[in-house]
């Protein structure tokens, strides 16, 4: 009977560290896992929209607008002032403000918030259209090229900045409609407004 006894108590020993050890696997896994998933959340990848500067940019996914220069570092935009409609940023919001930036030259981070809206409000015209017009985005330039700009041209049954039919306008030719159905448009059909802008280049129309 003795042996009996011992031989269950080693056993049940033996089990008892296999559990255990097993458990301890599993909790040490699950915490790697659970850390994995929350650093990804923080990844941000985010599409310029007209009117963003990094400014605007950093303080609504920041809350200040202390992160311009960190914005810049990661998508390795070397003018702050000037970002592109369409454009594509990828930063990281799990980080402190841009730690690198004393070290560059004093005049870059001394107006981070105000140098970007001045040169972004007055930008510098970069796309030439074939009716004489310049343009700093693909969008301004299909208008440019559509109507010179004009909310009130029309030929035919085209109406307006972007010359859609009346039919898209469904009778509200204001420019709050016609801009939204114009982004509404160029997004079912192309994608972006780059790509309308590419379209039109080859085809003479969007």
């Amino acid at each position: 009977m003795k042996t009996y006894n011992s031989n269950t108590n080693n056993t049940t020993a033996k089990l008892s560290l296999k559990t255990m050890a097993l458990l301890a696997g599993i909790l040490f896994t699950s915490g790697l896992f659970v850390t994995s998933q929350t650093a990804s959340a923080d990844q941000v990848t985010y599409t310029v929209q007209s009117g963003d500067t990094l400014s605007s940019i950093s303080d609504q996914f920041y809350h200040d607008q202390a992160h311009v220069q960190t914005i810049a570092t990661a998508n390795k935009i070397d003018n702050i002032s000037l970002i592109y409609v369409g454009e594509e940023l990828k930063f990281d919001t799990n980080t402190k403000a841009d730690s690198k930036a004393p070290a560059k030259p004093s005049a870059a981070p001394s107006s981070p918030a105000v140098a970007p809206v001045a040169a972004v409000a007055q930008p510098t015209a970069s796309i030439a259209t074939n009716n004489g017009f310049a343009a700093n985005s693909a969008k301004e330039a299909i208008a440019m090229t559509e109507s010179g700009g004009s909310y009130t041209a029309q030929n035919g049954q085209y109406y307006g900045r972007y010359q859609l039919t009346s039919s898209y306008l469904g009778g509200d030719f204001s420019p709050a409609n016609q801009e939204r159905v114009a982004d509404a448009y160029v997004a079912g059909r192309y994608g972006s407004w780059e790509a309308a802008w590419q379209f039109h280049l080859a085809n003479g129309w969007y």
